[in-house]
């Protein structure tokens, strides 16, 4: 079973539930216990978009607004349940020596995203028609990932992008970057998918699955010493994660609301990041919103 997600702090509780194991006391024993196998996507939820298409990854730590576009778009994948409850913080970030000072002077810049249909793409799109611009008229510079995006801006490829806050801190404390605004996510902000593949041939092990990482993340926060563990491994300021782990909720059961994924469309729509809705139940698995 090929797991994928960001390398980022979201998805601590997959890697440690791995490598401690955890998830052998949820998984099926007939004809032996499946191995997990992690894959790190810099490229984000696009690259893991494209992965799931193409049968190389059979589930995925995803973006919210992106999957259900890709699903849009043609992919068979299917949601399986919320991996974290709460928005994400998308800061808004330009180069340090940039003559943007503010949000208003960001119509006409070049966006650095790292693909088309990423999220930081998406998000730009959902931050311009939250402040009444038309997202249609913004210039898009697909740039890979965080570094290519960075390395974008210093070399004048690109005036600005949008990735996520606490992330990218470090980059603002050197003195690289100034984030001149946030946009949070008007919903929660990553889901579990599994490809239509690993769902017609290994349907308990995807459920197995997600139960281990719910429970693992019902307890997740009350680990000691938490935020220096975080800090230390994505080198992270201590405070920023301590004030991260107290907006962050992980979510511990296995509903989806559908007026949630009407939200999203609704919004994906209004940007002309989608150009037609599909009916609720296309997107989770079975058509259900709990299993």
């Amino acid at each position: 079973m090929r797991i994928g997600g960001v390398p980022e702090h979201f998805n601590l509780p997959w890697r440690l539930a791995l490598e401690e194991g955890f998830f052998n006391g949820f998984l099926p024993s007939d004809a032996g216990k499946p191995s997990l196998e992690w894959t790190d996507f810099p490229g984000g939820t696009g690259a893991m978009a494209k992965a799931l298409r193409e049968g190389e990854l059979d589930m995925a730590l995803m973006l919210t607004e992106g999957i259900i576009a890709d699903i849009i778009h043609g992919n068979r994948a299917k949601l399986m349940q919320l991996y974290v409850q709460s928005p994400l913080d998308w800061g808004i970030f330009v180069n340090d020596f940039s003559d943007i000072q503010s949000v208003s002077d960001l119509p006409g810049k070049r966006y650095a995203v790292s693909r088309m249909g990423s999220g930081s793409h998406l998000m730009a799109c959902v931050n311009a028609l939250q402040r009444g611009w038309n997202p249609a008229e913004l210039p898009f510079v697909p740039l890979q990932n965080l570094n290519g995006m960075r390395r974008g801006l210093r070399n004048d490829e690109a005036d600005a992008f949008m990735w996520e806050k606490v992330m990218t801190q470090p980059h603002v404390d050197s003195g690289e970057l100034r984030r001149v605004g946030v946009c949070p996510t008007p919903w929660p902000c990553f889901v579990l998918v599994a490809s239509s593949t690993v769902l017609d041939t290994q349907p308990e092990t995807v459920k197995a699955v997600c139960e281990g990482i719910r429970t693992f993340c019902c307890d997740f926060k009350k680990r000691p010493g938490l935020a220096g563990i975080i800090a230390d491994r994505y080198g992270l300021p201590f405070d920023d994660v301590r004030q991260w782990l107290h907006e962050t909720e992980w979510a511990v059961d296995n509903t989806i609301d559908p007026q949630m994924l009407e939200n999203v469309m609704d919004t994906l729509l209004a940007t002309s990041i989608i150009t037609r809705k599909v009916a609720v139940g296309e997107l989770v698995w079975n058509g259900r919103w709990a299993f």
